[in-house]
């Protein structure tokens, strides 16, 4: 009966155990499936990396483009105006962008000794010339002494000698007539060369075209050929802006593409909105063997005056000329972003599938229309990417 009673009152431990332990795993089986359903959820949610590019605008041009290259503005008609004879500039009558006309003065030097070498010039003329005068005055007096005497010998009245000594006297006289007008002309000469002295110190426009620099202030010395270390050799640098073209090196294993007459498109770097019409007026027949290239000059059949010489400009040497309608850029974007027929478009973090319509192709882009210049969109975009994502930009 007590034995009893003990067993009754004995715990048995054999069963408690294997009830919690069964109850634990429960709960950490059911952790485990959270976890993992959290985690594919989070690899879901989380930004899936993208190679992006921007929507661009495009012209027609570089579909038919053959050959790219840059070059340099610069004015067929230049030169570097100076003075033929050396001075004290005087005057300057122009400065950095006038307007000249050719012939028309734009500088001085000082030439008040030049003026009174004229002015003695002028005065021996007009002493030769009265000399001259005076010469003939004594020819016509010997032609009729001369005539006399010989009129008085018809009538024996003088000496063969006597007519013999006229004689010589108007040859005299003649000989001095011509020794005077030869002292005239001489006179005359040494006005012309002062004269010549004078024009060389006015400095004239020697064609019609913008001044571009100036080298030379009042009170400088101007001198031919910088004769020294103070001397200035120019005194402004001056272009006939209607002569300006372009001047672009071209390889030698391209030379191929690009031939007389082609038409090309120009863009300036200055001014990258303006597009101007050229064509290849000229090749230089020489190759520039520290750079393998041959010089091209293509001339403006447009022109702008916001274009300057030594502008850097960039040429595409075209296939054909361009139509009328080829001329306005287009909203374009790199091919490989679109995909049955639609763009993703990114914006703060997350995409956006736009349908767009497509157009020509142009070198590397396509033309398309739905989306605007500027836009984020991504670039090769995985099939598994879909509208509404959330994507992060690859670090270049």
């Amino acid at each position: 009966m007590a034995q009893d009673a003990l067993d009754a009152l004995r715990i048995d431990r054999s069963k408690t155990p294997r009830k919690r332990r069964s109850r634990k795993w429960w709960w950490i089986a059911a952790i485990a499936v959270l976890l993992v359903a959290a985690g594919v959820l989070a690899q879901r949610n989380r930004p899936v990396e993208v190679d992006t590019t921007r929507v661009t605008q495009a012209w027609p041009a570089q579909s038919i483009t053959r050959l790219n290259a840059t070059g340099y503005v610069v004015a067929d008609t230049k030169a570097a105006v100076a003075s033929k004879g050396a001075g004290r500039l005087e005057w300057l009558g122009v400065r950095e962008g006038s307007a000249v006309k050719a012939g028309e003065i734009i500088a001085r030097l000082e030439n008040s000794d030049i003026r009174a070498q004229i002015a003695q010039a002028q005065a021996n003329v007009e002493a030769a010339r009265a000399r001259q005068t005076q010469a003939e005055a004594e020819l016509v007096d010997a032609n009729f002494n001369l005539k006399r005497q010989q009129d008085l010998q018809a009538r024996n009245f003088v000496s063969q000698s006597v007519v013999d000594a006229a004689v010589n006297r108007a040859h005299q006289a003649r000989a001095t007539v011509g020794a005077q007008a030869a002292a005239v002309r001489a006179a005359q000469a040494a006005v012309r060369e002062a004269q010549v002295a004078l024009d060389n110190t006015i400095i004239r426009a020697p064609f019609a075209g913008v001044v571009l620099t100036k080298q030379a202030d009042v009170g400088d010395v101007v001198a031919p050929f910088n004769a020294s270390a103070d001397s200035k050799g120019a005194v402004v640098t001056m272009a006939d802006l209607d002569t300006l073209e372009i001047e672009a090196d071209v390889s030698e294993t391209s030379l191929s593409k690009a031939h007389l007459d082609q038409p090309c498109e120009i863009q300036l770097d200055a001014l990258p909105e303006l597009r101007l019409m050229g064509h290849v007026s000229r090749i230089v027949p020489t190759v520039d063997r520290t750079k393998a290239t041959v010089k091209f000059k293509i001339q403006f059949d447009e022109h702008d005056k916001r274009v300057l010489p030594d502008m850097s400009a960039k040429v595409a040497f075209l296939e054909r000329p361009l139509q009328p309608d080829e001329r306005t850029p287009r909203v374009a974007v790199a091919a490989d972003a679109v995909v049955d027929g639609k763009v993703f478009v990114l914006n703060e973090g997350v995409v956006r599938a736009v349908p767009v319509k497509t157009g020509r192709k142009m070198a590397d882009l396509v033309e398309v229309s739905g989306v605007k210049t500027g836009d984020v969109v991504v670039l090769k975009p995985a099939p598994t990417l879909r509208d509404g994502a959330r994507v992060v930009e690859k670090k270049s």
